[in-house]
């Protein structure tokens, strides 16, 4: 029993080995390393996001450090309708709950999903930590240059879809010449906000791809610059079809912010495509025939490679191999 806690321990060092540049090099792992840093990692995210759920729940109805709880936060856009316009008791502003526990569940989405957002650079730090070992320094670089644009991208687009939900239901509240009053269920509205924070995130991404694309050599800037209207037009069909409500503003926003990073994309690739050329025509392979090689080199390279020692030059030389005798000589 006393020896269990010093052979945990080992084992644990050995893992950890597997995952440093200096005790693994090539990054290579057999599939039971694999397996149980895959369960490490789960287990890990899984804990991160509960504690911030957790906290998120709470969040609802604290105000920290003098800022707003989460549900002032949540409903503030419901709350910018003028108050002639909504329903309201003893001037509070509230929303409807239609459902047993219907607050709860509220309280508890909106709490899961508040604490995913603020633990997200902890759990996707496990994420990363699994799929870096097999991952080249360049390729490093780029997957953290990927994130952090995304993640910037998609919070932008949140927060984008934030200040434009009070200015769609202002706009639908108005119909009706004063005829209605509007009182809006809490599992309705929230509905609708998230999936509005997600859609405007998700389509912010949009530039994102554009440019990996391009970097990759399947869509060019002529292309680009040839497909411009065409595709400026699709995303304002994609903004009239993805969006929740049937407000225009939410609509129009959506299509001109598109628009907009589409552009920028477009100038991106217009950059990249430059420099590529240039880099072709200083190497001379925009002067090659069709039957002639490109001058590539064609060398494996070995990022990070192990230290050889007596013991792996011993079993990695090949042996000698014999004399071979040429046909001619023997003839």
């Amino acid at each position: 029993m006393g020896a269990s806690p010093v052979r945990w321990w080992a084992q644990r060092r050995e893992r950890r080995k597997l995952h440093s540049r200096r005790g693994n090099p090539d990054g290579t792992m057999s599939l039971k390393d694999h397996l149980y840093d895959l369960r490490h990692r789960l287990g890990l995210g899984l804990l991160f996001i509960a504690v911030g759920a957790v906290f998120g729940f709470f969040w609802w109805g604290w105000h920290l450090f003098g800022w707003h709880s989460l549900g002032e936060i949540v409903t503030s856009p419901y709350c910018a309708i003028p108050a002639a316009d909504r329903f309201s008791q003893d001037g509070k502003c509230q929303l409807l709950q239609t459902k047993p526990f219907e607050a709860f569940m509220i309280q508890l989405k909106v709490g899961a999903a508040a604490g995913m957002a603020l633990t997200a650079p902890l759990w996707l730090y496990q994420v990363w930590r699994f799929i870096a070992p097999g991952l080249y320094a360049k390729e490093r670089r780029f997957a953290l240059t990927f994130v952090g644009v995304a993640s910037v991208l998609f919070a932008a687009g949140a927060a984008l879809a934030f200040y434009v939900v009070p200015q769609g239901l202002s706009v639908l509240v108005g119909f009706g010449d004063n005829q209605f009053l509007t009182a809006l269920s809490g599992g309705e509205y929230i509905d609708f906000v998230l999936t509005l924070l997600l859609i405007f995130g998700v389509s912010f991404e949009l530039p994102l791809v554009v440019i990996m694309l391009n970097q990759v050599g399947i869509l060019t800037y002529e292309k680009l610059s040839k497909w411009r209207r065409g595709i400026v037009f699709a995303l304002f069909i994609f903004a009239a079809v993805a969006t929740p409500g049937t407000d225009p503003i939410s609509m129009v926003a959506l299509a001109i912010a598109l628009a907009i990073l589409f552009e920028l994309a477009i100038q991106v690739a217009r950059v990249h495509d430059k420099r590529a050329a240039r880099k072709r025509k200083a190497e001379g392979l925009d002067d090659l025939s069709d039957d002639e090689a490109a001058p590539f080199d064609y060398t494996p390279s070995i990022e990070d490679p192990a230290p050889v020692t007596a013991t792996t030059a011993t079993a990695t030389t090949p042996a000698k191999e014999p004399d071979r005798v040429r046909y001619d000589d023997a003839t």
